[in-house]
């Protein structure tokens, strides 16, 4: 099978900052230049910058720490926040929304005062069908992924999927940061709240070892090349597994899925440059074009 893929250089979305790995094992990826293909990882840095978001996940009444808001109600608590958080020079951003429903938020970002004080929105879970509407309709807002949907516990093949499928959605949709939940846990993935959930790392308790799990190859494959201050680009083609990122020094990264049983050939133009890419079945491949 044979797809095509063209990456457009018109650069859509800044991404502020991703989860930063300095670690160079098993990591697939293509350094493409001058025909040459060496091998390449990079190191990202997350910049630091104070932000307040008013309540996490505020439609839901959770067993763990939470606490519910109407819309009209954080409206209220925006006349006090917002002045005191510009007073503190602390950015206000809206979030969680863990809702599918865009007017939970429109309420509040069409409101004078709110308005004023909002710079952000954070999305989670269900939020992100919420996410393409809300950010065609305020574009100037940042947008952050605040929490992946943390999986059952069993770090397999449907988690990496799963968290492929998440990242092409949000970060295709305006977000600017990617956020993983969880960065580790032991073996078994048993959460403080009784939720057995996935990990980049799981603990061995009894041995005192750990191990990297599938997900966290899914997240090296981007925060490893794809640097702070990135921006996505648009792509063409009939290949519709893949993101594009353009780094501040000039460099491409192609993030190219295969979730198929088949290897695949893919046909890459960028530009005046054209490449044929073999894609193993079931898998994420990284290639840089410089």
């Amino acid at each position: 099978m044979v797809i095509t893929l063209t990456v457009i250089t018109n650069a859509k979305v800044q991404l502020s900052s991703y989860l930063p790995n300095k670690n160079k094992e098993k990591c697939s990826h293509i350094l493409l230049e001058n025909g040459k293909l060496p091998f390449l990882c990079a190191e990202a840095i997350v910049p630091t910058r104070w932000r307040r978001r008013p309540q996490n996940e505020p439609n839901s009444a959770q067993l763990f720490p939470a606490c519910t808001w109407t819309p009209q109600g954080l409206n209220n608590f925006m006349k006090y926040l917002g002045p005191e958080m510009e007073k503190r020079n602390v950015e206000v951003y809206l979030g969680t929304m863990e809702r599918a429903d865009a007017s939970l938020w429109e309420t509040i970002l069409d409101n004078e005062i709110s308005a004023k004080y909002i710079k952000g929105m954070g999305f989670q879970w269900a939020g992100k069908d919420a996410l393409p509407v809300l950010h065609q309709k305020y574009p100037d807002l940042m947008v952050y992924q605040t929490e992946q949907e943390c999986g059952d516990g069993k770090n397999d093949l449907a988690g990496v999927i799963h968290s492929w499928d998440l990242m092409k959605h949000y970060l295709s949709n305006g977000t600017n940061a990617y956020f993983y939940w969880n960065i580790s846990l032991l073996e078994g993935g048993l959460s403080h709240w009784g939720w057995r959930q996935n990990s980049l790392v799981t603990v061995n308790e009894a041995d005192k070892t750990f191990k990297f799990t599938p997900e966290y190859y899914v997240m090296k494959h981007v925060s490893h090349y794809v640097l702070p201050g990135a921006k996505v680009l648009k792509l063409g083609g009939d290949c519709k597994n893949a993101l594009a990122f353009l780094n501040a020094d000039g460099s491409v990264v192609v993030v190219l899925g295969n979730q198929t049983d088949n290897a695949m050939t893919l046909n890459l133009q960028f530009g005046e440059q054209k490449y044929e890419v073999q894609l193993a079945a079931q898998s994420l491949s990284t290639l840089t074009i410089r």
